[in-house]
């Protein structure tokens, strides 16, 4: 139940939703001395809306702003220093997969991300949290701080971070949920190709502010359109009640935007026949006329038409004209494409060969036929043995279909809000379908679950053990020769320790311990991809470890690139891994056996492999 406030009413707020009910458009947000978001008033604007005359005032442009716009936009631009630590426990066929699963904020997936696969994503659907006032959570920290580059940086423990929640008490304010998204999806931008779209669902609480902060994004030109989801077929016990959401389309470039017709509906097509044998396949009889535009019949277009096979005169019915000119039409029926009925004796129709038709059907935006929350919901129940794990999920058929007009055969899909990985199973189950070798990326939080959930009683503790669990449980359902697999990854802490980064850090007991710079719980995987990640190589590369002179060396990609972490390296190692001739190498600064060895390491590769790039950490 709620609580009494136990404090004397805020008189200024009151007055100001006073103000609300009368002239919405002069209230806005503003963050108080303490930086918190109360309500305030646009004083410029009321002073117009109390004037019979122009009122003087700031230069107007058209815009969206709120506070913490620029601070959304640094939060974006600022880099971290984490990582993502791979987990083989929690992979499924983590050698050969391609795809990938990472646990943590999505916003330190998407910096982390940005080397690896700037421009090459595909398709990117997200269903983020909507602004209800209790139910999103971030990691987003905007306020000041007077530590250094380091700690700004986040190169930090765990403990040095903040989750904030856009809860009831603080006023469902537009402000915090925009900046959320901003941030985001600025980096979503990036990592998409030139010829990508991204869908994103919504409800009419930032419908709106969505749409404004999309065009400024991706450019207004870019929007593609909205389509309207019917989520439930019978609205709550109210007067108006909601049935759908939205989902606002986007893509990246649209002069480079590249999509896809529906597959054609089979059901359909068991109306084209070839009763006469026609060489040109089959066909179906369709209308020769047109209505008449403004009710006013083209002269030209109206005309008689003689059965040749009856002499029977016909006109276009009253306020229609023939599809086609005279000439046109007699060039048609001279070449047999005009339809005079089972007995040839009724009136003309086209005959509209199934070769003639695309091959596929346009993508309607009413989408009333791809599931509904109800409907996911008793899937999931299903997959889970009875489990209710997941508050209103989204349906995979409603994936599905975007994914088949925006992606096909290697194509990357990216969802940062996964939640309970619908995307990655509609990934799965198109793959199945058509053959294709798409590859998802989720990103989830790790947002933990009430002790008294069902997803606890199925030995989940967050959501992102719901997700990684469904994607176990769909792949045992798939029977195809598919990609089933995927990659686990957790953001962490940088590998190294702070003295890496922050050299005013550096004492004499550090110079003493130069060897520890990598952290003790750290493991070669872990230095790999970190490795990956900063040379900007995708995480989902090809790893096999192999043994050189009884030291292990990771080949990536073939050679795109080999490492080494072990220690004690000597010269002739060295010269045995320049002989693979890889693109580039990578080892530990303190693993070479002798100093000279460390100064002798770039001669050797310039002598036997001149074109690779060598590198230590």
């Amino acid at each position: 139940m709620d609580k009494l406030k136990m404090h004397s009413p805020d008189m200024t707020q009151e007055n100001i939703k006073k103000i609300q009910a009368l002239f919405p458009n002069c209230v806005t947000e503003a963050r108080d001395e303490n930086g918190k978001l109360r309500l305030a008033i646009d004083f410029d604007q009321l002073k117009q809306e109390l004037s019979d005359s122009f009122v003087e005032g700031p230069q107007e442009r058209y815009h969206l702003n709120w506070p913490g716009k620029r601070e959304a936009l640094l939060t974006a631009n600022t880099p971290i220093a984490k990582t993502l630590r791979p987990n083989r426990r929690y992979s499924v066929n983590f050698e050969d997969t391609s795809n990938i699963f990472i646990e943590g904020d999505n916003l330190d997936a998407l910096k982390l991300l940005q080397n690896g696969y700037l421009g090459r994503v595909k398709a990117i659907y997200i269903d983020p949290p909507y602004n209800t006032g209790r139910d999103f959570i971030y990691n987003d920290d905007f306020s000041a701080r007077s530590e250094n580059y380091l700690k700004d940086s986040n190169q930090i423990n765990d403990a040095g971070d903040r989750l904030y929640a856009n809860t009831e008490s603080n006023g469902r304010f537009h402000s915090d949920w925009l900046s959320m998204m901003y941030s985001r999806l600025k980096l979503a931008r990036s990592i998409l190709a030139d010829n990508g779209v991204i869908f994103i669902s919504i409800d009419d609480e930032e419908l709106v502010n969505l749409k404004k902060i999309c065009d400024e994004i991706f450019g207004e030109q870019n929007f593609v359109e909205t389509f309207i989801w019917v989520k439930k077929t019978a609205p709550n016990n109210v007067i108006v009640g909601s049935v759908h959401e939205y989902i606002l389309m986007y893509v990246k470039d649209s002069t480079k935007a590249e999509l896809f017709l529906l597959p054609r509906d089979a059901q359909k097509d068991k109306d084209y026949k070839n009763p006469d044998n026609d060489p040109r396949g089959r066909w179906k009889p369709d209308n020769l006329t047109a209505a008449a535009k403004g009710g006013r019949a083209t002269p030209s277009l109206r005309y008689k038409v003689v059965n040749p096979n009856t002499g029977q005169e016909h006109w276009p019915p009253e306020g229609r004209m023939w599809a086609v000119n005279k000439e046109d039409m007699n060039k048609k029926i001279a070449e047999g494409t005009v339809y005079w009925g089972k007995n040839g004796d009724g009136r003309p129709m086209d005959k509209r060969f199934l070769s003639q038709t695309r091959d596929g059907t346009v993508a309607q935006t009413l989408l009333n036929d791809v599931g509904s929350n109800s409907s996911a919901s008793k899937y999931l129940n299903q997959l889970f043995d009875g489990y209710v794990v997941f508050e209103t999920p989204k349906p995979v058929e409603l994936i599905e279909r975007l994914l088949r007009i925006s992606t096909r055969d290697n194509d990357i899909v990216f969802d940062f809000f996964a939640g309970s990985c619908a995307t990655a199973e509609a990934v799965f189950k198109l793959n199945a379908e058509d053959g294709g070798r798409r590859r998802f990326m989720v990103v989830q939080l790790d947002e933990a679950l009430k002790e008294n959930s069902e997803g606890r009683k199925i030995g989940c503790k967050s959501v992102a053990d719901i997700g990684r669990l469904r994607i176990e449980k769909v792949a045992e359902t798939i029977r195809s020769e598919i990609d089933k697999g995927f990659r686990f990854f957790k953001i962490d802490s940088s590998n190294f320790k702070d003295v890496y980064y922050s050299p005013e850090s550096v004492t004499q007991h550090s110079l003493a311990l130069e060897n520890d710079y990598i952290k003790e719980d750290r493991a070669h995987d872990d230095l790999l991809i970190q490795v990956l990640i900063d040379w900007g190589i995708e995480v989902s590369a090809k790893i096999e470890k192999i043994e050189v002179m009884g030291k292990s060396i990771y080949q990536v990609e073939g050679d795109s690139l080999i490492a080494c972490f072990e220690k004690e390296l000597s010269e002739a190692l060295i010269k045995a891994i320049a002989k693979y001739k890889p693109l580039r190498v990578v080892l530990r600064d303190d693993s070479f056996a002798t100093d000279a060895t460390k100064i002798n390491f770039e001669q050797i590769f310039s002598q036997l492999s001149p074109n690779t790039e060598v590198k230590t950490i």
